[in-house]
Formats: C-alpha cells, sequence, structure tokens
C-alpha cells in the first residue's frame, strides 16, 4: 500500500519538494479522478510502488495551477496522468498513461543509490 502525500500547498509545497530530493529521490503522481487511464495507471502504482520512494499525490481536478508550476518549474510537459521521479531537483525520469512503470522507477532508483 502506498503512503501517499498529498501535494496541496497546504500540507506539502512543491519547494519543499524539491529541496527533499536534493537528499533522496522523490516522486510526484499527477491524476485526474475523471478519467479512467489515470485511475488504472493509479492501481498499477499502488499494486506494486517500492516503499522506500515517498511519493506525492496532485489531485489535478483541484489543483491543476500546482500541475502548471511543476510543469514550469521542472522544465516538463504537463501529462494526465504523469508520474515524475525527481533527485537532486532535476526530474530524472517521468512517464505518462500506461507508461508509468515501477520498474523503471526501481532501475532509476538503484542507480542513484550507486552513484552515492
Amino acid at each position: 500500500m502506498i503512503n501517499w502525500k498529498p501535494l496541496d500547498n497546504k500540507t506539502n509545497n512543491l519547494a519543499e519538494i524539491i529541496e527533499l530530493s536534493k537528499e533522496r529521490p522523490i516522486a510526484i503522481f499527477k491524476h485526474s479522478i475523471s478519467c479512467p487511464i489515470s485511475s488504472m495507471a493509479k492501481r498499477r502504482l499502488e499494486s506494486s510502488w517500492p516503499s522506500d520512494i515517498d511519493i506525492y499525490y496532485l489531485d489535478l481536478i483541484n489543483y491543476r495551477s500546482i500541475s502548471n508550476d511543476v510543469s514550469y518549474q521542472l522544465g516538463i510537459q504537463h501529462e494526465s496522468p504523469q508520474l515524475l521521479l525527481i533527485h537532486n531537483g532535476q526530474v530524472k525520469y517521468h512517464g505518462s498513461h500506461l507508461n508509468i512503470d515501477t520498474s523503471t522507477i526501481k532501475l532509476y532508483v538503484d542507480g542513484i543509490s550507486k552513484e552515492a
């Protein structure tokens, strides 16, 4: 089970998440509750997410402006659903729709761990 952390500027904000990524890899999942593909991607994440990677949940319906900030600050075009893996303030991996894959995330994180 995933310990989703909300990205809503009340509980957690983008600047804090980017700063945390300088210590360890952080993920952001951009999700639209009105999209069946997004719901399927979320279920796939929940079935195989590595518990040692913090993941933030961005509700696109209620927080589209934060999604715009994510795109602008990290230089990644908005898609939905979308998963971003951030480390050292930069996106190391991003996937959208059915290309969101936890095994690829694990490979990136393993590579980051070996660099340290």
